[in-house]
């Protein structure tokens, strides 16, 4: 009867002594399953850092709008970027010169003008022809304020005007296209009488305003009148004139339309699509 009571007693002990090595096998199975998560975590972090530091490195920025330019669209943007007087404010100043005076072209120098290289630069004393003003400025202006620079206009667009009397003389007047003031005004010396009367007789056939040919060009085409000039009608012999008005748009294309000067009707369009 007393073997008995110990056998119970070693079947107990063992049974205590299995349940606590499972308890611990368990556990360190825990503690490793625990570990390899930890360095699957850390892993997937250092891998996602890692591919933040190369995106950012592959990413390509978007093409500047101004490399689809082409080298004439460019030269357009870059001076009427920083152009601040609008044709009809450099029209009515340049009228405002000369006494009676009528316009007949108006361009603003460094757009689409392949024949402005003639234009004489204000070297010297920009008066030495006769001048509507009288005045030893350079400006001509009675708003100048008598601090002439070295080289008037030269840091900015220049709007070119000729301005005829009604016998045909026609006047040169630069104006500085920044802020509006008369950079010279002389009369053009290579003038000869068929040149003036020529002059006169298409002023007398124009019976509409360069201003308002502008305006009808840019109804046509949304945009910044760059140039209007009066001339003869394709193929009329002289019995005809248009004033010609180039228009550049948003796309820095220029149009030229050819408008009616007696009854403001476009007769030719043109765009230059360089």
């Amino acid at each position: 009867m007393r073997l008995e009571p110990r056998r119970n007693n070693r079947l107990s002990l063992r049974s205590r002594n299995l349940r606590a090595t499972g308890a611990a096998a368990c556990l360190a199975a825990a503690a490793l399953l625990l570990t390899s998560c930890g360095q699957s975590s850390d892993s997937a972090t250092s891998a996602a850092t890692e591919a933040a530091k190369v995106l950012p490195q592959r990413t390509t920025a978007s093409p500047s709008a101004t490399a689809d330019l082409t080298e004439d669209q460019q030269e357009r943007k870059s001076v009427l970027d920083v152009t601040k007087v609008t044709f009809d404010d450099a029209a009515t100043t340049a009228v405002g010169e000369v006494a009676g005076g009528k316009l007949v072209d108006l361009d603003l120098e460094g757009v689409d003008d392949d024949d402005r290289d003639e234009s004489p630069s204000p070297t010297g004393s920009p008066t030495g022809s006769p001048s509507p003003t009288g005045s030893p400025s350079p400006t001509g202006s009675p708003t100048a304020t008598g601090s002439p620079s070295a080289s008037p206009g030269a840091d900015g667009p220049v709007w070119v005007a000729e301005v005829a009397e009604k016998d045909g003389t026609v006047h040169t007047v630069r104006i500085n296209a920044v802020d509006g003031k008369v950079i010279e005004a002389r009369v053009d010396a290579d003038q000869d009488a068929e040149d003036k009367k020529q002059t006169a007789d298409r002023l007398a056939q124009a019976t509409q305003t360069p201003e308002q040919a502008a305006k009808v060009a840019t109804e046509k085409k949304k945009g910044t009148v760059t140039s209007v000039s009066l001339d003869e009608a394709d193929g009329n012999d002289g019995n005809s004139v248009v004033w010609s008005v180039d228009v550049v748009g948003s796309d820095w294309k220029k149009t030229t339309f050819d408008v009616d000067a007696k009854n403001d009707t476009i007769v030719r369009e043109e765009t230059d699509n360089d």
